[in-house]
This record gives structure tokens, sequence and C-alpha cells, in this order.
């Protein structure tokens, strides 16, 4: 960030830049995702550090969940950019012929990006992809509990990109207020709904548009007809990853009680497939963000009975990949999303009593069901409302720029990705030509009898 300028003097100048047309030209717009393109592969390096650092993240999970999804943003926008922008014909109905109708996509203005601390890097550049494609400025606000992450996305921005056209704004809730104060085109938030409702809040005052990518209690059913082990090595993967903290991550299981004993004896052998005997000393499981979060997790583990790990070190920051039953939903741990490696199981009959459940509580970000059963398939996806589903599958949906991505209800509102982030960072003008060769004087007053007449024979 400048530190010479203020909030206010940052948004002016970003304002001045747009209304000189510069980012409205495609040229521009494909100039400068190549050069976001480059300055990622330039600074590979200090990323991998600075995850490490803020998450103790592995580079696997750095590359292939930070890295390789905004690269492949990146490859998408620039493939379909030209396509997007291009004005599309709309119909006309044929009682306004010779008029002809269009639609265009123009860009917002000076929009802002409120990034989030669990995967600090692609969180933020992600959604600042699909800004820079519909031609607008930006200002990023990271989020200062990563602060490597942070700090290191703030020197690549400055090193790369003109202030008055992409700038970074780090600090912690006295600065988000501050920018929170002032007028955007529009604001992209990711994180948990408490602080969605204040975005909302803060923006409403401005009348301006908001995108909220939010989280909550995601339910992963699991049927009897599957491949056992590949659901558990599955569910094992999307819930561990990044210690858990996930927005997408299965927050709970509805287990068959059929299958249960096998399920969770099948992801207690992934655990010690991914992590070894003692999570806590491999090079694969990360640490939570920090201690108010570890408390948090930790008081979370006193719900119901531990059936898989458990272990906890607040010094490390470390709680063990950990499984628990004998569950209700008065336990604190079924009250908010979890986002930590806890994964509660609670057992059905049948499916309608999974179906009640998720139906009673708010609508989650994402929904995963494990069953080979097309009939049930189909039922779950009718009878149950998400931001994003997977079958047989966990997390993967966020990889496919093709699908939008985002919340409903309590999980968030818009979505982004691909397509769908320039349409998020663009506002579609409606426009109506009219040639002067023809001009019948029907519509026009006085409004005769026989024009009346006419007009509902037209309209007929």
């Amino acid at each position: 960030m400048n530190t010479e300028l203020s909030i206010a003097d940052i948004i002016r100048k970003q304002r001045d830049f747009f209304s000189t047309g510069k980012t409205k030209d495609i040229a521009f717009r494909i100039d400068q995702l190549k050069i976001l393109q480059q300055a990622i592969k330039d600074n590979e390096a200090a990323i991998y550090q600075a995850l490490k650092a803020d998450l103790n993240k592995p580079e696997f999970e750095t590359f292939s969940s930070e890295i390789v999804l905004v690269f492949k943003e990146i490859e998408y926008c620039l493939k379909n950019i030209k396509v997007w922008t291009k004005p599309k014909k709309a119909q006309v109905p044929w009682q306004l012929l010779p008029a002809s109708a269009q639609i265009y996509a123009e860009p917002l203005g000076v929009v802002l990006i409120i990034g989030a601390w669990n995967y600090p890097f692609q969180l933020t550049i992600s959604p600042l992809i699909g800004a820079i494609a519909a031609g607008n400025c930006a200002i990023l606000k990271p989020s200062e509990l990563a602060p490597h992450t942070s700090s290191l996305v703030a020197n690549i921005i400055a090193k790369y990109f003109q202030p008055e056209y992409i700038t970074v704004v780090e600090g912690g809730v006295e600065t988000s207020q501050k920018l929170l104060a002032e007028k955007f085109d529009h604001i992209f938030f990711t994180g948990g709904t408490a602080v969605g409702k204040i975005i909302m809040e803060a923006a409403a005052k401005h009348l301006t548009p908001v995108t909220l990518e939010l989280g909550g209690k995601n339910p992963c059913i699991v049927d009897t007809d599957i491949h056992i082990e590949h659901t558990a090595r599955r569910i094992t993967w999307g819930k561990f990853i990044n210690a858990g903290q996930t927005c997408l991550a299965p927050d709970y299981l509805l287990v068959n009680h059929k299958i249960k004993a096998s399920l969770l004896s099948e992801i207690k052998k992934c655990i010690q497939e991914f992590y070894d005997a003692n999570p806590a000393s491999s090079p694969d499981y990360g640490r939570i963000i920090n201690q108010k979060h570890f408390d948090r997790l930790a008081s979370l583990l006193n719900s119901g009975e531990t059936c898989i790990g458990g272990e906890t070190n607040r010094d490390e920051l470390y709680i063990a990949p950990t499984v628990i039953g004998n569950i209700s939903l008065a336990d604190p741990v079924m009250q908010d999303e979890i986002f930590g490696p806890i994964l509660p199981v609670i057992e059905y009959k049948d499916i309608s009593e999974a179906i009640a459940l998720i139906n009673s509580q708010p609508k989650p970000l994402a929904l995963y069901l494990f069953s080979n059963n097309k009939n049930l398939q189909q039922q779950i996806l009718q009878a149950t409302s998400s931001g994003t589903a997977c079958i047989n599958e966990t997390v993967m949906q966020i990889g496919v720029s093709s699908l939008p991505f985002g919340g409903v209800g309590d999980s968030g509102i818009g979505s982004y990705h691909g397509k769908s982030s320039f349409d998020t960072f663009s506002h579609y003008k409606s426009v109506l030509h009219n040639p002067f060769w023809l001009d019948l004087k029907w519509r026009y007053a006085p409004y005769t009898k026989s024009k009346l007449s006419f007009l509902k024979k037209l309209i007929g």
C-alpha cells in the first residue's frame, strides 16, 4: 500500500484513471492478465514461503489449491475474453421492427476485493482476474490474519501494476472499516457470515452491489451403494486439506447406519496413509491459523465421543485430524461452521431423515453425496438446496472454471469463476437502435379510437 495516500485519495486516483477509458480497451485487459500471470510465475517460490509461514501449508497444497487455480482462471479468461466482451444481439418483437437490440458488457468502475485468510493468495487473486477481464480498477484488501501472504500480495501488485489501476491496502479491522465507509462500484468479499452481514450493511449505505462468498455447514451424505475405499479417501482428503480450514470442506457426515463402522475404519486408514501414524510430525499436514481459532476448535472437541484423533498442541497450533460420533444437533460442534479438522458423524436409517436434517439448517455452500444410486442422486439434488453440489467427490468443483461458484441464502450472494467472474464485475447495458427510414405514427398523440383499435390488433 502507498501509505502516503489516504484511502479516499487512492479511490479518487483510480476513478480518474478509469475515466480515461484505458481499462475498457480489450487489448489492455489481455495485457494485464498476462502481466498477472507472469507475476505469479516470477514469485512462485515466495508464494510457497508465505503460505508455509502463515498456515504451514505444504508446497503441494499451495501449488494445487492456490497457484494452479489462479493460472487456470487466467487461461480461461484469456481464451474467452473476446467472446465475452463482444456485444450480443437480442431479439426484438416484430412489432418494433426495423429496430434492433444489443447487450453490451461494460465495466463497473472501481471495485473492492476483500480476501480471506484460509486460502489467502487464491481467494484474493481469483476475483481480481474477473475484475481485470471486465475492465475495472481494483483495490485489494488481503486478510491480516495471514500477514506473510498479505505482504507478498502487496509487494507483487505494487511491482507489476500502476497503483491508480490496481493497488493493495493492508491492515486490520480499522482499515476495513475505513474502506467500507467509501463508495465503491462493487464489493467482493470472501469470509464468514457474521462479517458478511457487516459488509452488506456498509454497502447498503451507498447502494453498492455486493458479492458475498461465505460458507456454512456442508453436509456429506454417504449411502450404502458406494466404493467404500474411494469414498473414504475422497472424504478424508476434502475434510483435512489445509487442516480443515476450507469453506468447501465436508462439515459433517450423514452416514447410513449399515456402513458407519466400515466407513470410519477406512477413514482412519486414510488418515494414517496420508499423514502417517502421527500427523503432528507430517510435512503434509497444516496448522490452525492462530490461537483464537485454535481455542474455538479445541472447545468443540468436547462434543460427542472421539472416534479418531483428538490430540492437540496449542503451542504448535496443531489439532489432529479428528472424527467424532454420538452427535446431536444441539451439540456446539453442530451450531456453526467448524472450519477446522473436526468431522462429526451422524447416522441415519432412512434417507428422508438425512434430507429433513439438511433442510432444517441454513442452506450450505456445498452438499456432497456418495452413492451409485441414480434415483437417490436425483432425489437429493431435487429435495435440497445448496450453493454447489458434488456426487461421489468433494471440493473438486472449485477447479472447474465453467461452473459458477457461490452460495445461496446464508452461504452467500452471487458467484464467480470463469464467465461468472466476468459477469459479476460487469454491467450488461441494453441498447435499442431504431433507424430513421420508417416512422409510423400509430403510437403518437392524438390517440384516436382507430389508433387504439390498431394497437390492440398489433399486440393481440
